[in-house]
């Protein structure tokens, strides 16, 4: 090799060394992906308030949401959203003296986290809301300890509930004027799989008490059509929250009010891709310790 190949191959080499430099931080350094969402994403679909609420400047008043599962396609832009808060009722003796009197007792709604364990005996309700207009379906199944699933059953609607969604109003289940749900789990269950089903239009279903058996077929057929990829978000600093009366009077049957954009968002929000856009299916557990 003459001296003119030498120098040429050695500046070559010294070209490649620097690329490589240069840019091995950036190679190494993982990809860039949004860790919070705020709750602005899905509280703007609510009505704007009468009368704004004061506050110090626009950071204090967004509330952030982190991410409780690995983050996927599902945390895109067209991404599809479901509000779920799991409340806590639970019986609690006044010490002071209120409108009930000291010493007597009332119940209280406490946010929990949507992973939250509960005991058997705990008092449980659940609140959804829905930015988009449609229409609401339950889906409960027992999960097993061996991971097998009980009989298939729709326990909402019934024939004189309301199911529609809308954004601002919220559905209660159990309503607000019925026995919040009980945690009595059998022998070998592990929760509850309740498939939360919500639909553009409703869905041609026989009017019956429920709950109402569902075939495996069709609840299949349901999640071919609307079921996707799902994303959880935990509202920070939002557990252990009381409910508000304004909550409570959104989700009355009366609808006697709509949550504007200063009221409390969801505890918990799934994001969602499904398959088909005119409605959406996702699995949530209700879990139980033993």
């Amino acid at each position: 090799m003459n001296l003119r190949a030498a120098l040429k191959l050695l500046l070559i080499l010294l070209v490649l060394a620097i690329v490589v430099l240069i840019g091995y931080p950036y190679q190494a350094r993982p990809q860039q992906t949004p860790r919070t969402i705020v709750a602005d994403d899905f509280t703007k679909a609510r009505p704007k308030p009468a009368k704004p609420r004061k506050t110090a400047g626009p950071a204090q008043s967004r509330k952030h949401y982190v991410p409780f599962t690995p983050l996927t396609q599902a945390s895109g832009a067209n991404a599809l959203q479901v509000g779920l808060t799991v409340w806590k009722v639970e019986r609690v003796v006044t010490t002071a003296f209120v409108a009930i009197g000291p010493g007597q007792w009332r119940w209280i709604s406490k946010r929990v986290a949507a992973d939250t364990r509960f005991n058997e005996g705990d008092l449980i309700r659940l609140s959804i809301e829905s930015p988009r207009s449609g229409f609401l379906y339950v889906i409960n199944r027992d999960l097993l300890s061996d991971g097998s699933y009980g009989a298939t059953n729709l326990i909402f609607p019934d024939t004189d509930e309301d199911n529609r969604l809308e954004a601002g109003k919220l559905i209660d289940i159990p309503a607000e004027d019925q026995s919040p749900f009980r945690a009595s789990p059998g022998a070998e269950q592990a929760g509850e799989l309740l498939t939360i089903l919500v639909t553009s239009t409703p869905l041609a279903l026989p009017g019956a008490d429920v709950p109402q058996s569902i075939s495996p077929r069709q609840l299949l057929e349901w999640e071919q059509r609307w079921g996707g990829l799902a994303q959880r978000f935990e509202l920070e600093s939002g557990v252990g929250q009381l409910r508000t009366g304004a909550e409570l009077e959104a989700a009355s049957r009366r609808r006697a009010r709509t949550l504007t954009r200063d009221d409390p968002p969801p505890q918990t929000i799934f994001l969602l891709n499904p398959r088909n856009n005119d409605g959406l299916l996702f699995n949530f557990v209700l879990s139980y310790v033993r």
